[in-house]
């Protein structure tokens, strides 16, 4: 007989329901209660959800006049708002596939994004158009969308109503995600993948139309996109919508709220504000964290502050959300990522031979189910590769699965950097720090950091006789690359640490640099 350590862990899978999209949900909400206010802006102002349906028929309308068709990409490079709300949910009305992008990635960052994934339109910030007009042609609209309302995206009367019957296997979204070696790739999720993952969450946290989320969280991943913005719209709740995270503003916003989303650092800064404490928390009933590694050491200050035990979870951009702790009926243990959601088969393995590992024993996790993307855009064979045989996803993080059952990520076995939330791709930074004429190569790791749970450090060997300094180095990055991904710090080395096989130990390079932002460095 199989014991439980014999198989993929999941939870029951749920009472199948009728298949319904994002926008289809959101739909339904906005013609059930058409003046209850989707987004409370920071200003006092309110949109409600008839509002908004509005807003999303008229986006519909230009996109359908720019040529957009079934099955096009939509990529959008704004600052946040409500109307970029409305952008997403009417590129799911016309079939289209939205391309969500970073606000601070770069001109070279966006060549490459734009060549690979060939939207039929980009929507980009007013005072970025000169930038991205040089772009524009036959195969490309340029459009304008700011933050009051403002561009050329609504400039039009016209209403679209059409709404295309998409299936859960058609793709709609496409989000680019890092990996180790390799540009970019970009992860293609489909209507199911996003609709599924949005009930199981909805289920597993208890979320419905009475709650209210402070909302403080990018709009261009998969967690303040996909995971806050979707539940929201489709149980009918409430956005407290601020344009980026402020610890005072979501204090004064805590005792007329019930949920939070956000990353470590939230909770962090949180915890500088003198006034948060169990009273200032009283209507809360949720606190989520996730997107990088919450220290069990913030849990435990958190929890003695106010009350309340930080709700941890796993997810990544080619799966949504794979595993949460218990809302009710069991411990949220502090460095932990909880068991699997209804409907998903999280599994602990071998990386080389696939075999399921004993329950306790650090292997590579592999998940299958409905939320698990159809494969990465214009990359068959890397798709492939990322699969097992039998459906499973292989995410490259390694784990284990505790006594209680409860999922431990322990590291990754790709060399990706998580800080603030946002993934940082190493060889990217390589690349260019190696392209400077004293270094002859680099290698780009991430160490723990108090704020931002990890940060980005840049070990440099010089060409001989050379002697580049720390500034100098980071000043010839800079332009190239979004500010997330700039380095915090660079160390000049003889030579880094090898295998016999010359592959760069880098593990050891985070031990030897481990405690840089933690006062103990020399």
């Amino acid at each position: 007989m199989a014991s439980a350590s014999d198989t993929p862990r999941s939870l029951p899978t749920p009472d199948p329901t009728p298949f319904s999209t994002v926008h289809r949900s959101f739909t339904e909400q906005a013609e059930r209660q058409p003046d209850k206010v989707l987004f409370e802006l920071p200003d006092g102002r309110g949109i409600t959800y008839r509002e908004t349906a509005q807003t999303v028929r008229r986006i519909a309308a230009r996109l359908i006049a720019d040529g957009v068709s079934p099955g096009d990409r939509v990529a959008m490079q704004v600052e946040k708002s409500p109307e970029a709300i409305a952008l997403y949910l009417a590129t799911l009305q016309v079939g289209g596939v939205f391309l969500p992008l970073n606000t601070a990635y770069t001109g070279a960052e966006m060549d490459y994004f734009i060549g690979d994934a060939r939207p039929r339109v980009l929507v980009c910030s007013p005072e970025r158009r000169a930038e991205h007009e040089r772009r524009a042609g036959e195969e490309l609209v340029v459009e304008t969308l700011g933050v009051d309302g403002d561009g050329s995206l609504l400039d039009t009367d016209a209403r679209h109503e059409d709404v295309v019957d998409a299936g859960p296997d058609d793709p709609a979204a496409i989000l680019y995600t890092s990996g180790t070696t390799g540009r970019s790739k970009g992860a293609v999720l489909t209507h199911g993948n996003l609709a599924s993952n949005c009930r199981a969450l909805l289920d597993a946290w208890r979320f419905t139309g009475e709650d209210r989320l402070i909302h403080a969280l990018p709009i261009f991943h998969v967690h303040g996109l996909f995971v806050a913005v979707n539940m929201t719209l489709a149980a009918g709740a409430s956005l407290y919508y601020l344009p980026k995270f402020d610890a005072e503003a979501i204090t004064d916003l805590l005792p007329r709220a019930t949920v939070l989303m956000g990353v470590p650092t939230f909770y962090t800064r949180l915890l500088t504000v003198d006034r948060l404490g169990p009273e200032t928390c009283a209507s809360m009933r949720l606190f989520v964290s996730g997107s990088a590694p919450l220290l069990a050491s913030d849990h435990e200050a958190f929890e003695a502050r106010t009350g309340h035990a930080i709700l941890e979870r796993y997810g990544m951009t080619e799966t949504g959300m794979n595993t949460t702790n218990p809302y009710e009926g069991g411990p949220r243990k502090p460095g932990t990522v909880g068991k699997p959601l209804p409907g998903i088969e999280i599994r602990v393995v071998d990386a080389e031979t696939g075999e399921t590992l004993p329950d306790g024993e650090v292997g590579s996790i592999e998940v299958r189910g409905p939320n698990v993307f159809a494969g990465y855009w214009r990359m068959p064979e890397k798709t492939a590769a990322e699969f097992r045989a039998d459906g499973f996803f292989i995410t490259g993080d390694l784990g284990r699965v505790d006594e209680d059952g409860y999922l431990r990520i322990v590291g990754r076995g790709k060399d990706l950097v998580i800080s603030g939330g946002f993934n940082v791709y190493p060889k990217e930074i390589e690349e260019l720090l190696d392209a400077h004429p004293k270094v002859l190569e680099s290698a780009v790791i991430g160490v723990p950091h108090p704020d931002f749970g990890e940060t980005v450090v840049a070990v440099v060997v010089p060409l001989a006789g050379q002697e580049p300094e720390e500034k100098e180095l980071l000043d010839f990055v800079a332009d190239d690359l979004a500010r997330f991904k700039h380095p915090r710090a660079v160390r000049v080395v003889e030579a880094l640490p090898r295998n016999v096989m010359g592959k760069v130990q880098k593990a050891e390079l985070r031990s030897r640099y481990q405690d840089l932002f933690l006062g103990t460095d020399g």
